[in-house]
């Protein structure tokens, strides 16, 4: 056998030895090795769209959105019954470890539950909780009111200076050929949006635009605040956000009288992942942005005294923290998200042989059908389960990280952060493309890039203009 053959090979065994992870450990495996200890870091599950009312959204179809149930930007019913209904897998998976007792109280700081305040993250752990701990009145920890930000879930730049910005442009820049010829190739999916939504007889016709456009992209790239994007593709992204959340609410694969097949829908909601994968995947913005949770975690790991940790926060958070510790996240099957589906979560399991403590990294979601059908879950109909690899680490024959190098991994994350020198800029933001000044974007109503304002209504940067005479 060559070698090119017997790396092909090993590559397959670990790959059909990864699906076993977490839900179908072996006999041998359980006879080796016991788990002390799970660290899981969530997205909230299913919620209505971030804004509602005068909502782009709303604006770019003439036809009725589904009746959320609940306000925007909250956690939807759906998305508490299938929070739910992961509790109770958790619970079923770590008493058959042995973790737990079932019907378990928790006792001292064995069990933490930790949210940021957003409605849909407090409500996903609150619900999580309900399955995970049926006998507890478990306690969500959160440290604001309602729906402001915690700083630990908040992605934000705590440190700049003018060349870490320009290089965490570059590395957007690189992105799949830079960041116009990644949108560029969703074109026909923008298109196809267009047609779903019946754009050219929306109000947004009537007042804004017949087309979504992405040539005007900019980045704002500054300290105190999370990375930005402007331009159009915020408006595509807005709308791709509320038409997967419709088909997971709706229980339909169907859009408006346009029955859309499972690809369909997984490159509309690529036309989200574009937005998030610019702002929050690059490595350099990830190790600044995703430095409190890494910490947090990397914390966790070291404890003694802890069996299970639940965090809750956002897809920014998952990719970010991804994106840090250099986690090659699988492209995931049955779902419409590539990377990091609705409430999916990162799971941190620590094992020990009696001797070495191990870890293993799991990407654990609902599939579609699971979110639709509202489906009960159990050790034999679990959630997916996806391995996840670690860029520079080795896992051992049983697909297991040592502690330890995990942790100097991780330690690693933190010194890039720490080595970024914090000083005043010469510029509060560069953004894309980068010369010192430029002309402003200008699209009249069909999306079309203009070199000059024409009579009428224009999208002047972004903003409605009204001009009465051509220049």
């Amino acid at each position: 056998m060559t070698k090119t053959r017997l790396c092909a090979l090993v590559a397959l065994l670990m790959a059909v030895a990864g699906m076993q992870a977490q839900t179908k450990r072996s006999d041998d495996f359980r006879a080796r090795y016991e788990l002390k200890e799970v660290v899981v870091m969530s997205r909230h599950n299913i919620r209505s769209p971030l804004s509602s009312g005068g909502a782009a959204h709303m604006r770019v179809t003439p036809h009725e959105w589904f009746a959320w149930s609940s306000p925007s930007s909250q956690l939807s019913l759906r998305g508490g019954v299938l929070e739910t209904e992961m509790g109770q897998f958790f619970r079923k998976w770590v008493v058959d470890e042995g973790l737990l007792p079932d019907n378990y109280r928790p006792v001292g700081d064995e069990v933490l539950f930790y949210a940021n305040s957003r409605q849909r993250t407090f409500a996903t752990a609150k619900y999580f909780s309900a399955g995970f701990l049926p006998f507890a009145n478990v306690e969500i920890t959160h440290k604001y009111e309602e729906d402001k930000m915690d700083p630990v879930f908040t992605p934000k730049f705590t440190k700049m200076n003018d060349s870490y910005r320009q290089q965490v442009l570059s590395e957007i820049n690189a992105l799949h050929g830079g960041p116009q010829t990644w949108m560029a190739t969703h074109q026909p999916t923008l298109t196809l949006m267009e047609e779903v939504l019946d754009m050219a007889h929306s109000p947004a016709a009537q007042n804004d635009t017949l087309h979504f456009w992405y040539d005007d992209t900019q980045f704002k790239i500054e300290k105190g605040d999370e990375p930005k994007m402007t331009g159009g593709i915020t408006l595509a992204n807005s709308v791709a956000d509320a038409l997967v959340l419709q088909c997971y609410e709706s229980e339909s694969t169907t859009a408006f009288g346009h029955e859309l097949t499972i690809d369909d829908w997984r490159a509309i909601c690529a036309v989200k992942e574009v937005y998030d994968g610019l702002l929050f995947t690059t490595h350099t913005a990830a190790v600044n942005l995703a430095y409190p949770l890494v910490s947090r975690i990397r914390e966790e790991l070291s404890r003694t005294d802890r069996k299970f940790m639940f965090l809750c926060g956002h897809d920014s958070n998952l990719a970010s923290i991804s994106a840090a510790l250099r986690f090659q996240l699988p492209v995931t099957e049955n779902a419409l998200e590539a990377r990091t589906p609705i409430g999916s979560k990162l799971v941190f399991e620590k094992w020990s042989d009696g001797t070495d403590d191990y870890v293993a990294v799991n990407l654990v979601y609902q599939s579609l059908d699971q979110l639709q059908g509202r489906s009960l879950l159990s050790l034999s109909e679990p959630p997916m389960v996806a391995t996840i690899t670690i860029e520079g680490l080795t896992a051992n024959a049983d697909g297991l990280y040592r502690l330890s190098d995990l942790d100097a991994h991780m330690a690693e994350a933190m010194a890039e952060y720490e080595a970024i020198e914090d000083v005043t800029t010469a510029v509060e933001a560069i953004s894309e493309p980068q010369e010192a000044s430029h002309p402003a974007a200008i699209y009249n109503m069909q999306g079309q890039r203009l070199d000059a304002p024409q009579r009428g209504i224009n999208i002047v940067d972004g903003e409605k203009t009204f001009v009465k005479s051509a220049y």
